[in-house]
């Protein structure tokens, strides 16, 4: 039988305590042993679930640990590639909260340092561990709505508190990087082609952090077009419609928090056709795919070179949306 993967976290983020500590305590194959805080009120978030993990001052004193296999880094963003790299040289596998870096060239010292390592280093981006976009993708590349046309994504919700980090330029904050990476990342994956060219891109800035972004790219097969914002009512949807069928993700990005994974193709004779998930949580799939990729070996479903070319669609998009203009 094959030794559970033993995971630290470094940080006490409120995203690691609600969703990928209880995840990675929760999957096959995992144990979750560690946690590198330097306040207790915050570890005892944690301990409520995982009562024996171990506590650690520092994120230097966790990666030192050589009872620690592989961390979960859901550090602000401008810190991922740093301690993504400090963790690979302390011998542990990674896995990096999304987005893992800033620019897409930051992923050649990345996917160099997994090279040289062996370990597995990628970000965490659960949503392609999901059923429902397993089951798009082999629908839309299975023809089952005919030639795809079009793409449309929507990823919304409403936070203007200049306290959270989403906010906060420095850190890499804004809508784009914090959720826009779902809405690039998930017609990739779907589709399996790259954007060619980012044609129109209209960003809204405040303090610095982009809070309205409307996207239109191409594809080589398809057009795109996105809506991503930080000051909207929540809504999410993704729609891929083809000349002989629509098929529709109405929650495709928070399973289950935003509402139930479920998705419906509508093609030919008006038929419809609905598939639902109410009990996947994938974050557990993630982690669980990570464990078995390290344990079993094969591929992992989302390698950093995936992961590189979302951030060269995002990168597009910042440069096709011009200078900052604060407002």
């Amino acid at each position: 039988m094959m030794t559970a993967l033993r995971w630290g976290v470094l940080g006490a983020a409120n995203f690691a305590r609600k969703h990928m500590a209880p995840a990675i305590h929760a999957a096959k194959g995992a144990d979750f042993v560690g946690l590198a805080t330097s306040s207790p009120e915050k570890a005892a978030g944690f301990q409520e679930f995982a009562p024996n993990i171990t506590v650690y001052g520092s994120y230097d004193a966790l990666l030192a640990d050589p009872n620690i296999d592989a961390v979960y880094v859901p550090l602000p963003n401008h810190m991922h590639v740093e301690w993504s790299l400090k963790a690979l040289e302390a011998g542990k596998h990674v896995l990096c909260e999304k987005p893992m870096t800033l620019a897409a060239t930051e992923y050649e010292q990345l996917i160099a340092a997994r090279d040289e390592t062996g370990l597995l280093a990628a970000e965490a981006f659960m949503i392609v561990h999901h059923p429902q976009f397993i089951r798009a993708r082999e629908l839309v590349q299975g023809g089952a709505i005919g030639k795809l046309v079009h793409v449309d994504a929507t990823f919304s919700y409403f936070n203007d508190d200049a306290a959270n980090i989403r906010n906060n330029p420095d850190a890499g904050g804004g809508g784009l990087r914090d959720i826009g990476v779902y809405t690039f990342g998930a017609a990739r994956f779907v589709t399996g082609q790259e954007p060619v060219s980012v044609p129109y891109a209209k960003l809204r800035y405040e303090n610095g952090v982009d809070v309205f972004a409307q996207v239109a790219a191409e594809f080589p097969r398809f057009t795109y077009a996105a809506t991503v914002s930080m000051r909207m009512f929540p809504r999410q949807e993704i729609i891929f419609h083809g000349d002989k069928g629509v098929l529709r993700l109405n929650c495709p990005f928070n399973a289950n928090v935003f509402d139930v994974a479920e998705l419906t193709l509508e093609n030919d004779g008006l038929t419809v056709v609905s598939e639902r998930w109410p009990a996947v949580n994938h974050y557990v799939l993630q982690v669980e795919n990570f464990c078995g990729t390290v344990q079993h070996g094969g591929d992992y479903p989302c390698p950093l070179e995936f992961s590189c070319g979302t951030q060269h669609m995002m990168d597009m998009v910042f440069a096709a949306g011009g200078p900052l203009l604060l407002q």
